[in-house]
């Protein structure tokens, strides 16, 4: 790399509070062990340590995390009444990975959290089209330890959430039952959207139709991906898979307001820049998504009712009979007629 390059790329944005690595140096005293080596590790000094308003950046937040969890064994970082031995967090991962939908995994997840430690309880509930997470605290938790520990769980779920679902889900709220600290505005990159301090209780909350979606990992995914596990927890997701199901749905309820991707884009509050763009990320097409809509309404058309092929075909948007049936057997291979007498 050149040198004009590296003046070129932008540097690490330090945005995360030097409060959140001084809870950390609290947990190596509670377990009565020293942090240098994972201070060192994450280039902190001691001088900066010290200083009230200083920030670091995610990536050292995430090498001082881990080095401290696997020198103490503890993934708890001190804060429950008992140690989380290195590998607790994966071991809740894998736990919840065979679920058939996101919903199904966090449940999961939030249940056998509760087998690891009974200092905190972690649920999930849905009220009309909001999910929330709740994070209870069941016994007092250590004071300088406190809003580390309900960040990281919080931050947690929702990133190993994402991350199933190879998803940016975004949040609508995070709440937290303590006064905004010194450092509030760093808690935006941490939680992007609305934030609510002096709550009764720590929880997030977002679209509930993500709950819907598959996952999309597997053991081996997942093994690579405890190689870095805190990552999920600093580093934002960039994609956001909900857009395809919104499209489907789009397309199947407004048929006459989508004939046009910039129509469509209007009814989604996007441009048709970013839906073309977004689309295209997620492995799909306009058009594509048009056909399934199409082909799934005649089958169910053709399956359900005894309209007349050529009545099914204008129904879907097809001039003609012909042209649908050319179609209709391109995706299915059979005609409609011979479709409509296996069904």
């Amino acid at each position: 790399m050149t040198a004009a390059s590296r003046r070129g790329r932008a540097a690490p944005a330090a945005v995360t509070p030097m409060a959140f690595a001084r809870a950390i140096v609290a947990a190596y005293d509670r377990h009565e062990a020293r942090p240098d080596t994972a201070l060192k590790l994450a280039r902190i000094t001691p001088a900066q340590l010290r200083e009230a308003d200083a920030r670091i950046t995610s990536r050292q937040m995430e090498i001082l995390s881990a080095a401290a969890m696997q020198e103490l064994d503890d993934e708890g970082l001190g804060a429950f009444g008992r140690k989380l031995p290195w590998g607790s967090y994966g071991m809740l991962a894998r736990a919840s990975l065979t679920a058939p939908d996101l919903g199904m995994a966090l449940k999961r997840w939030c249940r056998h959290h509760g087998l690891i430690t009974t200092d905190i309880g972690l649920s999930l509930a849905v009220s009309g089209s909001v999910a929330t997470i709740t994070l209870q605290e069941l016994r007092p938790l250590p004071p300088e330890l406190r809003e580390l520990s309900l960040a990281f769980v919080l931050r947690n779920i929702h990133g190993l959430a994402c991350w199933y679902v190879d998803s940016r889900i975004p949040l609508r709220s995070t709440l937290f039952p303590f006064p905004a600290p010194p450092h509030a505005d760093a808690y935006a990159f941490m939680f992007p959207g609305e934030l609510q301090f002096g709550a009764a209780t720590a929880a997030i909350r977002f679209d509930a139709r993500y709950l819907a979606l598959p996952l999309r990992r597997d053991e081996k995914a997942l093994a690579q991906m405890l190689q870095h596990a805190l990552s999920i927890t600093v580093l934002q997701y960039r994609r956001d898979r909900l857009l395809v199901p919104q499209v489907r749905q789009a397309l199947a309820a407004h048929p006459e307001r989508t004939h046009s991707a910039e129509a469509l884009a209007a009814l989604l509050n996007v441009s048709a820049r970013t839906l073309h763009r977004q689309l295209k990320e997620e492995g799909a097409g306009l058009q594509q998504l048009k056909d399934e809509v199409r082909l799934e309404k005649a089958k169910d058309l053709l399956w359900r009712t005894a309209k007349p092929v050529k009545q099914v075909a204008a129904t879907v948007g097809f001039r003609n009979e012909k042209s649908f049936a050319r179609a209709f057997r391109q995706w299915v291979g059979l005609s409609p007629g011979e479709f409509r007498r296996q069904a």
